[in-house]
């Protein structure tokens, strides 16, 4: 097998394990197997990197506490931004923090997703509702209907929690550009619920319900020992 079809096959992979699992439940879902396939697919894959997410919430919250020595760093050496980098650098080092934590999930989720996004476009048969999995929204206008108040829902909850923890964990130095528009990413998961097949659709909702709920559960207030 050459690299250009390890793609390929891992689309297979994972249309397999859907349609497996379709099998599995269809004699309890019936038309509804395929979509509650893609649902548990969805949650297993999130359950495997998770631990990346823990590693990004706790690099997180020792970035945070060292946001004072970071302030004095920035007074220092405010003037040479190469000496303020490789100071900071060497102090997040020397506190176990590493500055690709906080984009691991991120980039553990972008082959998934990609994945998912292949196999939504051949996606096993079955329906929700009534709705084929392979349709689109004006093809299934209701369906998606809900998709997308949930998905606008979870959007508005993650934009709100990150607007709230981006000023802790992630301090402006004066004259550095502000951050807020990172508020208005998680909105970009309702314009692509509406332009993915109903199956893609489905694997954005539950991923991102999933998102939530893991970080409502990993930021939860923790006393100092546990950080």
């Amino acid at each position: 097998m050459s690299i250009f079809e390890i793609p390929g096959a891992i689309v297979g992979v994972a249309h397999a394990a859907i349609e497996s699992l379709a099998d599995l439940f269809s004699p309890l879902a019936g038309t509804a197997a395929a979509a509650l396939a893609i649902v548990v697919f969805t949650v297993l894959i999130r359950l495997l990197i998770s631990p990346l997410t823990y590693q990004q919430i706790r690099a997180q919250r020792r970035q945070a506490a060292l946001a004072p020595e970071i302030a004095k760093l920035r007074e220092k050496h405010g003037k040479d931004q190469m000496v303020l980098a490789t100071k900071t650098l060497e102090l997040q080092r020397a506190n176990g923090i590493s500055p690709f934590a906080a984009f691991l999930p991120a980039l553990a989720q972008a082959p998934f997703f990609m994945v998912m996004y292949h196999v939504a476009l051949r996606a096993p048969e079955g329906a929700l509702m009534g709705v084929p999995l392979t349709a689109h929204l004006a093809a299934g206008l209701p369906v998606f209907a809900v998709l997308l108040v949930l998905a606008g829902a979870l959007a508005w909850w993650s934009s709100r929690r990150m607007s709230v923890s981006m000023q802790p964990v992630m301090p402006a130095a004066p004259g550095t550009p502000s951050l807020g528009f990172l508020r208005y990413l998680p909105y970009l998961s309702v314009l692509a619920v509406a332009w993915m097949p109903l199956a893609g659709g489905i694997y954005l909702v539950t991923s991102t319900a999933w998102t939530a709920l893991e970080q409502a559960f990993l930021r939860r207030p923790v006393t100092t020992g546990n950080r």
